[in-house]
């Protein structure tokens, strides 16, 4: 699971209390890299000391307390080091002041644990782990570390990168912050919602990436998108009067209401119209339905999430597909055009208008997306216009825009259906 992988208690421990660790210690020590560098020394004790001793009592205390003595030894030695400097310096005549050698820091005896912080603390690190300074493959990898509590290994194994590849990002992740100079701070209200931004996003962006993963030989990615429902979860939590924090809630929810119907027993991906909707995870729905009520009442009209969760209800709601409210979701889709135009939220327009009104006008969208070129090497294009061909009978086009599709596509479960659906058809 972890880098605690192998022994369960220390597993759930940092599962779990990570965040509250990390940033605990971020602000103790003033130093983000720092306070993950030695949260990680103090797992590595812990996977030796509490096999051999026995868990603690209070397993968080005794992480902290590990990890605040290695971030005081840190101190000391920098210490040390700038003492070595000066003293030099000062033997060559120049001085401490010519070398700009640091003043000795002062080293509390204890850490200022206060539980009334514990909120902040773990916001704080989401905005610092998700800061604009980095790019989006870090923010996600520092999120996913820090927030997460995910080990190096799970991290690329989930996004099918080398281990030193998701390693070097984090590091480099780092150093960018300590280069910039990124407090670690909630940012002033003026900036925080402009700020939140760039955390949901990269929620969303875990999200996805589980629950329909971009390459592989699995269609979902189960435990990565739990992860980030837990991160969305946490982070409803801490900002209970943020619309879009409970619209990405909502829509990731509702959304993995479904993953139990969207595979079968060998993996293979089960299609929208042949999935049993017993299997469906009501709760999940339930939670969902719950979230974009909330999405709704404290916000002025659905943002970006908020619509994407309402067309998720849409199908949560529908008894098959054919019985979908097919107009509402083409409604919410042109909606979310408005507020967030993309070429995928295009795409998904002319499904729902293929589905509400027949596959001529929705082709007419796509071919529109096709001499725009704004979905070139994608495969959801030529995947979505081969569907439309089929339905209008124009089967020698359809298999040529399934089969590219399925040249294109990376993930081995969806070319599966794109190439079964191009042997069905016969030559027209």
């Amino acid at each position: 699971m972890s880098d605690a992988a192998g022994n369960p208690a220390v597993e759930a421990v940092w599962r779990i209390e990570s965040a509250r660790i990390v940033g605990a210690l971020a602000r103790y020590t003033g130093d983000f890299a720092l306070a993950e560098d030695v949260a990680q020394e103090a797992l590595a004790e812990a996977l030796v000391a509490w096999p051999r001793d026995g868990a603690p009592a209070n397993p968080v205390g005794w992480l902290l307390a590990t990890a605040r003595r290695r971030a005081i030894d840190s101190f000391r030695r920098r210490s040390a080091r700038d003492e070595r400097y000066a003293a030099l310096a000062g033997q060559l005549g120049e001085g401490e002041a010519a070398t700009g050698a640091a003043p000795r820091e002062r080293i509390d005896d204890e850490l200022p644990w206060d539980p009334d912080r514990v909120d902040d603390d773990i916001l704080a690190l989401m905005f610092v782990a998700c800061h604009p300074v980095l790019s989006p493959e870090s923010r996600v990898a520092l999120t996913l570390r820090t927030v997460g509590g995910l080990g190096t290994e799970e991290i690329a194994r989930a996004f099918l990168v080398p281990v030193p590849t998701i390693q070097a990002r984090i590091t480099r992740a780092k150093k960018t912050i300590g280069a910039a100079g990124v407090a670690f701070a909630l940012p002033p209200p003026e900036e925080r919602r402009e700020r939140l931004g760039g955390v949901l996003s990269v929620l969303y962006v875990i999200f996805t990436e589980g629950s329909t993963a971009t390459a592989g030989d699995r269609l979902l990615r189960t435990d990565l998108a739990y992860e980030a429902i837990r991160l969305a979860r946490m982070l409803a939590a801490l900002l209970p009067d943020e619309p879009e924090v409970h619209g990405l809630l909502a829509l990731c929810e509702l959304t993995a209401a479904r993953f139990p119907a969207r595979t079968g027993p060998d993996g293979a991906a089960v299609l929208l119209e042949d999935q049993d909707r017993r299997r469906w995870d009501r709760s999940a729905i339930r939670r969902g339905t719950a979230a974009l009520r909330r999405a709704q009442r404290v916000g002025r009209g659905l943002g970006p999430y908020g619509l994407q969760a309402a067309i998720a209800a849409c199908h949560a709601d529908a008894p098959s597909v054919p019985e979908t409210d097919w107009e509402r979701i083409v409604l919410l889709y042109e909606a979310l055009g408005r507020v967030a135009p993309s070429p995928v939220v295009e795409l998904n327009r002319a499904v729902a208008v293929a589905m509400a009104h027949g596959p001529l006008p929705a082709l007419s969208i796509v071919d529109e997306l096709v001499a725009s070129d704004r979905l070139a090497g994608s495969h959801l294009l030529p995947s979505v216009r081969g569907e439309l061909l089929t339905r209008l009978g124009r089967t020698n086009e359809a298999r040529r825009e399934l089969t590219q599709a399925a040249e294109l596509c990376r993930n081995e479960r969806e070319r599966e259906v794109l190439l079964r659906k191009a042997a069905a058809l016969t030559n027209g």
